[in-house]
């Protein structure tokens, strides 16, 4: 008949199984299909705009979704997300269904309906939408669109302004443009259709008096170049009548050459040469100002745009020109945010810029060869090449066997000449300069004589000769600019020069001629460490700084106009020599208002400020600039500054020790820090004091020296006898005295107590030594950033050597003074540093005052010590006694002991350990006394799981290898935690284990050194967590086994209600101690509560394992014959033939009586279990003879 059930009972739930199965089947290839059915949601959006949805919006969004979208736009870009619609499941951290933002630097969740209506940008040309839903719950969704935006002048064109001086366009003041007397500009322009207008400019550059010297347009002859003074006019170059720019942008190269007096065109992919005589030898002035349009109103700004304004200080020639790219940037003036000053309202982004930035597939193309980019591409040489360190001009051997670089080659040309004419001294300068410019003008060869010296020369007379002769000495000079790439010889041009001798007017004749180039400035070292090669003239050579990458030097070979010779230029280092204050003008706008600040940039700026501050002098000025720079870092969140505070800290401290003052004191506020400097005489030194307060109708702040303030939110007094135990070298050299002010407080992160800082920070300091164990305490009043009613303030200052030198707080040499209250917190301290106030927390200070502080570490100790004892003699007995361990309860009863053995040992030997300042042994105790602590916890929750079998679920638990798995359990689920603990923090345990002080007083002194957990989110998930886990399971277990108790006792008539009660009650007291439930005191120990629960949790506790002995031990009858046979002699001893087991039908009949009796893990469930233990290989035999299994209990 079993046999049979059991076959209908099987086929009954085979037959469910299988239509469970395909139900759940259908309901897969619905989700899937529900998933899918709607669109594709894991797509990369490249278009300048768009929009995209949720799936199905507007209609709910399916079940276990997993969407990703990658919005993705050009270097120059940033991506703007504006949610139209936006309603997702709500719940607290969007732990369910939730949208997720990255936006480059911090990744947000977003659920509910909140984010409707909002927009978000990215910090980087790339952002990132995830979206998920869990299996339940679906709402709308969300509707999305984005745009990207323009960041960058390479997307951007400017319109030119109309009005002078009204959102003028200009250079940016940190660009210095230097003297040129060779340039290279090009830019791209568009002129409106509807202007009819003639006269216009395109840029003009002035000097601090208005005075132009150079500028760029057009007028009714015609196109012009301006230069210091002289117009011209570029015939043929441009057109005169007809418009060169248009409607769209038309770029245009100007190259000039102050030294051969010509100025090259590039247009339309043609070169022209334009010879103007008037610019030879002429400069433009540095330092000027270069505005885009006209800077008068005498003359019109070009109506249009203008794009990719670039200017260089050294010529190119037409090669180099054809093979420009947008790469290529002007080492003036170039077309980035950095370079130029410009409003808002003249930027406009386009998307057909010839140098923007746009998602178009890669170029199969090879980039140019440096080959053929001539001198350009090796005077900006990528700071990744490996190349020499010296970086040149393409320079031929001789003038005439390699194509001019820059400039042309220079001929000079020497030529007596003579006349027999009485006025031939007068004419002749005019004379031979119109032949010389005949004779080269229609010639094969483009040269141009660029000047002409004359002297008196001397030619013997012949005896046949009567009349006076006058001889001259000419000396001119030639330029050859070789477009053609055809070579010139020196004699061709003697050639030229003979055969026209009888074309010169006024009767002159050629006597002797002589042609010869200019030689080249030879290579030479100078300075040292900076190699320059042979170098033609006029010719601009560039060489990487010493000891950098990127920097370059030039030099270069000028030509004098008085003989005719080439010699070297002084070497220009203003790249490698940065001067301090543009750079940290540069950085002051890198770091103003607007500016989206990165963690990688904020540390880049800290160590730009650190090398300023070391290298450099630092004047008020310089300082002032540097404290602003540092003001502005301070407004970024706390994750930007993490990775670069200790190093902006010891700055700002240098920096407060370096700056230079006149005067008694010198002080610099700005809205986030605040920094003051005072002159000190170590010989007459009375004490002092620094107080900030804030101004009035002001953001920043006012420091006072040696003033009462009395709306101060922060001071410091220094007293008389602060510089008393100073060493004599120490005495001497100490002159200033230092104070600084800290409105925000991201700098000071302790990554291994994040406690609540709601103070300012104030830091003072005497020069650069160490002042500590002064006799008379420094008084700092501090005011509270956040009222607290009861406040419990811990003055602290900032350990620069804490956490392996990235700092930390520490309450050393510190306390809190009596007349602190919930406004302000006074602190005295008997040494120099960063102060701040910590709240309480309760574990960070205690409340407890020193007596009770002692009394509960005398208490903890005891009771651990009786504790170790009485656990040692609980598991020896069940060692020594086979009998005793035969069952499932007194095995787990072995193993709880065990743990609470080695916990309190572990935890009376810690404090003594911790005094040999060993962090690997440190490290272990903590970790063993955290495992030993974790398997305390899993053990009694066992014990909890085990009552629950054995009293609740008696039938059909039989658990093959029972023991073995809880020892799994019990044992392994601690080493599980640990050994996640040990991952999580890599290599550096000292992060999450290690010693600490505890046991301080209400001012933070005293204490102990214990080796335990100091990371705060470790203690509270691996040991408040898990045993609050732990703690409701086992009172759940508790209530349910009491209730059995009560309900089986109270159907027992043989006693009274005394005994009932008192059996009962002997039943609670035995579980609680065996289930923890004593451990649950922490839980209350909070307010008011925190001392009373404070000492039942270090009693009960501390005595748990003395309670276990004697519940669980030495109560139990069994336990006590085992003695009694074994240990005790005379009349006290038991007889060995005493009944000690029977059978499995007799302890049926037993069980209720036992099961009053005693409570413990070897006797509620001893029988029931003893049962299942044994019988497993008689269960269907036993099973089936006895009809009455229901009443075991």
């Amino acid at each position: 008949m079993m046999s049979h059930v059991g076959e209908m009972w099987c086929y009954h739930w085979k037959w469910k199984l299988q239509h469970c199965l395909c139900l759940f089947a259908t309901y897969i290839l619905y989700m899937q299909q529900a998933a899918h059915g709607c669109y594709d949601c894991r797509i990369v959006l490249t278009d300048p705009s768009g929009v995209f949805t949720s799936p199905c919006f507007p209609s709910d969004y399916p079940n276990s979704q997993a969407c990703k979208w990658i919005i993705r736009a050009p270097h120059g870009f940033i991506i703007q997300l504006t949610f139209i619609d936006f309603d997702i499941e709500e719940a607290p951290g969007c732990i369910y269904d939730s949208l997720t933002l990255d936006n480059g630097e911090s990744p947000m969740n977003l659920c509910g309906i909140t984010a409707k209506g909002l927009s978000y940008n990215s910090t980087g040309n790339e952002m990132i939408v995830s979206f998920k839903s869990d299996f339940s719950i679906q709402k709308k969704g969300f509707n999305a669109s984005y745009v990207r935006i323009a960041v960058s002048l390479r997307n951007q064109k400017v319109i030119i302004p109309q009005v002078p001086d009204v959102d003028a366009v200009s250079v940016a003041e940190t660009v210095s443009v230097p003297e040129l007397s060779q340039f290279t500009l090009c830019f791209e322009a568009t002129k409106s259709s509807n202007d009819d207008n003639d006269d216009w400019k395109v840029f003009s550059y002035t000097d601090a008096l208005s005075k132009e010297f150079f500028s760029f347009g057009k007028m009714t002859k015609g196109h012009f170049l301006s230069i210091s003074g002289t117009q011209c006019i570029l015939e043929n170059a441009l057109p005169r009548n007809a418009e060169f720019f248009t409607g769209t942008f038309q770029q245009l190269c100007v190259i000039g050459d102050s030294f051969s007096g010509s100025i090259g065109i590039y247009a339309k992919s043609t070169y022209h040469i334009v010879y103007c005589p008037g610019i030879f030898g002429k400069v433009i002035p540095g330092n000027g100002r270069l505005v885009l349009g006209s800077n008068s109103n005498e003359v019109n700004s070009l109506n249009g745009d203008i794009y990719n304004f670039r200017l260089w200080n050294f010529t190119m020639n037409a090669q180099t020109l054809a093979n420009l790219s947008c790469d290529v940037k002007g080492n003036i003036v170039d077309w980035e945010n950095e370079f130029w000053s410009i409003p808002t309202s003249a930027l406009k982004a386009e998307n057909n810029l010839s140098c923007g930035s746009y998602l178009i597939p890669s170029s199969t193309i090879e980039p140019t060869s440096c080959a053929n980019l001539g001198s350009l591409c090796q005077a900006t040489v990528n700071a990744t090449t490996p190349t020499p360190p010296t970086v040149t001009t393409n320079m031929p051997d001789t003038n005439r066997n390699d194509k001019p670089n820059n400039g042309g080659l220079f001929y000079r040309i020497s030529i007596v000449v003579f006349s027999s004419n009485s006025d031939a001294t007068l004419k002749v300068h005019d004379v031979v300069a119109e032949w010389l410019n005949r004779t080269f003008q229609n010639w094969n060869y483009t040269v141009y004589v660029v000047n002409i010296s004359i002297h008196p020369g001397s030619i013997k007379e012949g005896t046949r000769e009567k009349r006076s002769i006058k001889s001259f000495g000419v000396l001119a000079l030639l330029v050859y600019n070789a477009t053609n790439n055809i070579n010139l010889e020196e004699e061709d041009i003697r050639q030229k020069l003979i055969s026209n001798n009888g074309t010169m007017e006024g009767g002159y004749k050629i006597h002797t001629v002589d042609v010869d180039p200019v030689e080249k400035c030879l290579a030479e070292e100078n300075p040292p460490n900076y190699f320059w090669p042979d170098t033609r003239p006029t010719v601009t050579n560039f060489t990487l700084c010493h000891g950098s990458s990127v920097q370059t030097a030039s030099r270069t070979c000028y030509l004098g106009l008085q003989n005719y010779t080439s010699y070297w230029g002084q070497p220009d280092l203003r790249n490698c020599t940065e001067n301090a204050a543009d750079i940290a003008n540069q950085l002051l706008n890198l770091t103003g208002e607007g500016q989206q600040l990165t963690s990688d940039k904020v540390n880049d700026v800290v160590q730009k400020l650190k090398k300023i501050v070391n290298d450099e002098e630092i004047d008020e000025s310089l300082g002032s600039t540097v404290v602003t720079i540092f003001s502005n870092i301070l407004t970024s969140s706390d994750s930007v500054l993490a990775a670069s505070s200790s190093e902006a800290l010891k700055t700002i401290d240098a920096l407060a020790l370096k700056i230079q003052f006149t005067g008694p004191s010198m002080s610099i506020s700005t809205r986030n820090l605040a920094l003051g400097v005072s002159s000190i005489n170590s010989t007459s030194f009375k004490g002092g004091s620094f107080s900030v307060s804030p101004q009035n109708n002001a953001s920043d702040f006012q420091i006072d020296f040696d003033k009462d303030q009395t709306n101060a939110i922060a001071s410091v007094v220094l007293p008389p006898s602060l510089l008393k135990n100073l060493s004599q070298d120490e005495f001497e050299v100490i002159s200033r005295a230092q104070f600084t002010f800290f409105n925000k407080n991201g700098l000071f992160q302790d990554a291994e107590n994040p406690a609540d800082l709601t103070s300012f920070v104030v830091a003072c300091s005497i020069g650069n030594i160490t002042i500590q164990d002064l006799q008379d305490y420094v008084k700092v009043t501090i005011k509270h950033t956040k009222i607290q009613e009861d406040p419990k303030p811990t003055c602290v200052f900032w350990d620069m050597n804490k956490n392996g030198g990235s700092g930390g707080w520490n309450p050393e040499g510190c306390q809190v003074d009596t007349e602190s209250n919930e406004n302000e917190t006074v602190c005295l301290c008997n040494h120099l540093t960063h102060f701040g106030v910590l709240m309480d927390l309760q574990r960070t200070v205690t409340q407890i005052d020193p007596q009770n502080t002692k009394v509960l570490t005398f208490i903890t100790y005891i009771g651990c010590g009786i504790s170790a004892i009485f656990s040692a003699a609980t598991l020896l007995t069940y060692i020594a006694f086979e009998k005793l361990r035969r069952d499932y309860p007194s095995k787990i009863l072995m193993n709880l002991s065990t743990a609470l053995l080695f916990l309190n040992l572990i935890f009376l030997l810690d404090g003594w350990i911790a005094s040999f300042d060993i962090d690997g042994l440190c490290i272990a105790v903590a970790a063993l006394l955290h495992f030993f602590l974790l398997a305390t916890f899993t053990w009694m929750g066992l014990e909890a799981v085990h009552m629950y079998i054995a009293l609740v679920k008696v039938f059909n638990t039989y658990i093959r290898r029972y023991i073995l798995k809880f020892c799994i359990i019990g044992w392994g689920l601690p080493a599980l935690v640990i050994a996640i603990v040990f991952a999580s923090a890599n290599t550096n345990a000292s992060h999450v284990y290690g010693k600490q002080l505890y046991g301080k007083d209400a001012n933070g002194q005293g204490g102990d050194d214990f080796c335990w957990i100091k990371n705060e989110v470790v203690f509270y998930v691996t040991c408040a967590g898990y045993f609050g886990i732990m703690f409701l399971m086992n009172v759940a277990m508790f209530i349910v086994v009491m209730v059995q108790i009560c309900g089986r006792n109270g159907k027992r008539t043989n006693r009274s209600l005394k005994e009932e009660i008192l059996r009962n009650l002997r039943s609670v007291v035995s579980l609680t101690f065996l289930l923890g439930m004593t451990w649950g005191f922490a839980f209350f120990a909070w307010g008011p509560l925190t001392l009373p629960f404070l000492y039942l949790f270090s009693i009960f506790n501390s005595l748990q394992g003395l309670f276990i002995f004697v519940f669980h031990c030495a109560m139990k009858e069994n336990v006590q014959k085992q003695w009694r046979r074994h240990l005790c002699c005379g009349r006290f001893r038991l007889a060995d033939n005493s009944d000690w087991s029977k059978t499995a039908t007799n302890i049926i009949k037993k069980s209720s009586d036992n099961l009053g009796k005693s409570l413990s893990s070897s006797s509620i469930g001893s029988n029931s279990t003893y049962l299942t233990s044994k019988s497993k290989s008689t269960t269907n035999t036993y099973c089936k003879r006895n009809s009455h299994t229901d009443n075991v209990f």
